[in-house]
């Protein structure tokens, strides 16, 4: 049986070839983290030692706090972490850091609110199918039979309601928070949106958690069925540790490294190059031809031919109905399914059946009288364009 975690299975759902890379094949890679990850495991860890030396009857001033971050991102901090925005230095990240944790110690000071059971949890939820959930809580605490599993999110985007009623991760460690202590009446998941000095605070009934288990169940069954990890180009590739190691950017990696003259000799960049420039120039053809025949249109009519002559060829000029089709297409519909006409003139929608056929979805007969083959399609977009 295997233990899944909320970031592996977010991986998944983000991009199943970096799954590939990090789960299955375990690669290695030369950049360890990026600066934003970096960042915020100083501050996750900055808070543990607050909350671990308060077991201890120990409140370190927020001075202490400071000093044992900036020394450890002084003694951890290299160079090949990765900076995505270039705009930015590590020495502006290590200054978010520093804000968040005085907010946070200035808003909670004497950190007395709530009863800590406990911090960075490492734990394990059985799942049904006998698979393993891990669960780490940043903070868990309680409030008489009031629960709390709280987390710490550095991110620079704000949760909103709608996102905090559907996480999944807190959700999930809620189950476990429930099934090890009887005693809890009441879960509430409470994340603190550390940039913003704010928390986001949601909670989940019995009839939710279990849709959540059941969604969480089949995500699973997808991951161990899947046998392509194709890659999903997004925004968040620029700050993907695999990112010189994917399809999609390993040719740019590669071209980064090379001078001006081997760059232009470059075979990959010369046939996109032609490429590119054919296509344009097919672009422009066509605009032509469009121009040329609606002259050869009007030339035909002043003249009062149907066939025009040229050197070796001859164009013939015929006029045809055309159909025009009103724009409530729907409309139209209903109109022919109504008289009975739909099913006369319809067509097969071959991208739906496709899909059905590739997916399995569809009857075993129809699957089996047809065949499946590799094919390939081009599609030129400039190099720092990336899809949402």
């Amino acid at each position: 049986m295997t233990t899944y975690s909320h970031s592996r299975l977010s991986t998944f759902e983000q991009c199943k070839y970096k799954y590939k890379l990090q789960y299955i094949d375990k690669a290695k890679v030369d950049t360890p983290t990026t600066i934003e990850a970096f960042m915020g495991d100083l501050v996750h860890r900055t808070l543990e030692k607050l909350y671990n030396d308060l077991k201890f009857q120990k409140l370190n001033e927020l001075n202490e706090l400071l000093n044992f971050f900036n020394q450890t991102w002084e003694k951890e901090y290299t160079d090949v972490i990765l900076i995505a925005k270039s705009q930015y230095t590590a020495e502006n990240y290590r200054e978010m850091g520093i804000k968040y944790i005085t907010d946070y110690y200035n808003q909670y000071h004497p950190f007395n609110q709530l009863t800590i059971l406990g911090l960075e949890t490492q734990d394990r939820l059985t799942l049904p199918d006998g698979n393993q959930y891990h669960v780490r809580i940043d903070k868990l605490a309680c409030k008489d039979t009031t629960y709390y599993v709280c987390d710490y999110k550095t991110n620079s985007r704000m949760k909103d309601q709608e996102e905090a009623d559907e996480d999944r991760q807190l959700a999930m460690y809620s189950i476990w928070v429930k099934d090890k202590f009887k005693d809890a009446k009441k879960v509430i998941l409470l994340w603190h949106m550390l940039a913003f000095n704010k928390e986001a605070v949601s909670e989940r009934t019995e009839e939710l958690l279990k849709k959540l288990q059941e969604e969480t169940f089949e995500l699973i069954k997808e991951v161990e069925a899947c046998k392509e990890f194709p890659t999903n180009v997004t925004k968040l590739c620029d700050y993907c540790v695999f990112k010189s190691m994917c399809p999609s950017f390993k040719h740019e990696s590669e071209l980064e490294e090379k001078q001006p003259k081997e760059f232009k000799e470059d075979e990959g960049v010369q046939f996109v190059d032609k490429y590119t420039k054919l296509q344009e120039e097919k672009k422009q053809i066509e605009t032509e031809l469009e121009q040329l025949k609606e002259l050869m249109v009007q030339f035909a009519a002043q003249k009062g031919l149907d066939v025009i002559y040229g050197s070796n060829k001859k164009a013939s000029v015929k006029a045809y109905d055309k159909v025009i089709y009103p724009e409530n297409k729907e409309e139209f519909i209903t109109l022919l399914k109504g008289r009975g006409l739909y099913e006369e003139f319809s067509m097969v929608c071959y991208a739906k059946l496709n899909s059905a056929i590739l997916k399995e979805n569809i009857d075993k007969e129809i699957i089996e009288k047809t065949t499946k083959d590799k094919d390939f399609r081009i599609s030129i977009s400039k190099r720092n364009e990336t899809e949402e």
